[in-house]
């Protein structure tokens, strides 16, 4: 069968509600009424003469045949993406859009870009941090990289790095440098970040039982807790990828007890649904070199400011 162009609408309009898979979400991103995305969405069924979507009381899913149709439209827009930036006289400008968290984002994957801007100097980085996963629609980023246990609904997640927590302070906080056993730690003042894991699981792991714990200055994001602790308010239980550039500088050092195994790891994800671009794939190979790598880059002074920096 072939497709009339009077039908490419229907078929736009598929391929938003296939990425979304809700036809409320498409209809918001193609400024429509969800009955309109619904109407074009059933012409084009008419049509084929098979069912593209199963509707169910809480929204719909694709079957079978939605997602090899899907699949297939994803990669024609994909084509077409490709050559439209062909025409355009900043072609040779590739942008990649990426979402990741803030934490991980300043302590571990800004200061590696460099790296990788150097190796693909066509490219330009858009990076969004946020807590919450982005809508990966049509202007929203192509990967991400999130901290869970590598299942989330509609995406396809690619481990990257597993994680370990371990405790750390600043070399200035009253108290530190006469630490010699983990009990000890409890002496100082905590802080805690909104991880799953917290000081208790950590004591535990450590053989220390019968604590009462006091009570914690507590930050809902982890960057904060880590400034916190370096700036001399408490010690941390920190993620060692998140750690480490404060480790390196030690503006942070490592306390008493072993590294406990994080429950969580870091994944790179995107839309099982949407093939990846050949800019996304070489990103993706990139972050999975760089995990193998545990020292983060510490930017050197230029040799006209190192008078300067020890004046």
């Amino acid at each position: 069968m072939i497709l009339r162009p009077a039908l490419l609408p229907a078929l736009g309009v598929f391929a938003v509600a296939a990425r979304h898979q809700n036809f409320a979400h498409a209809a918001e991103e193609l400024h429509l009424t969800a009955s309109a995305v619904s109407h074009h969405v059933r012409r084009l069924e008419s049509l084929l003469g098979t069912v593209l979507f199963q509707r169910q009381a809480r929204g719909v899913r694709l079957t079978a045949e939605g997602r090899q149709l899907a699949d297939a439209a994803a990669a024609a827009l994909s084509d077409l993406n490709a050559v439209a930036g062909n025409l355009h006289p900043q072609a040779d400008i590739v942008p990649l859009r990426i979402t990741t968290l803030r934490s991980l984002s300043y302590c571990w994957l800004v200061p590696r870009l460099p790296r990788f801007t150097r190796q693909h100097p066509r490219m330009r980085i858009q990076l969004q941090t946020s807590s919450e996963l982005l809508r990966f629609d049509e202007n929203g980023p192509e990967l991400g990289i999130r901290y869970g246990l590598g299942q989330w609904p509609g995406l396809t997640a690619h481990h990257l790095m597993d994680d370990e927590l371990c405790p750390v302070a600043s070399p200035a906080l009253p108290g530190v440098s006469a630490l010699r056993e983990p009990a000890q730690i409890a002496s100082l003042p905590l802080v805690s970040d909104m991880s799953p894991q917290g000081w208790r699981d950590w004591f535990r792991a450590a053989g220390v039982r019968g604590l009462d714990l006091p009570a914690q200055h507590t930050f809902s994001d982890s960057t904060d807790a880590m400034r916190a602790a370096v700036y001399g308010i408490g010690a941390v239980l920190a993620r060692k990828h998140i750690a480490q550039p404060y480790l390196q500088r030690y503006e942070l050092v490592r306390l008493p007890g072993p590294a406990l195994k994080a429950r969580y790891a870091y994944y790179i994800v995107h839309p099982e649904h949407r093939p990846l671009s050949p800019t996304a794939v070489a990103f993706m190979d990139w972050l999975k070199r760089e995990a193998q790598d545990d020292r983060t880059p510490i930017p050197a002074l230029p040799e006209e400011l190192m008078g300067i920096a020890r004046d």
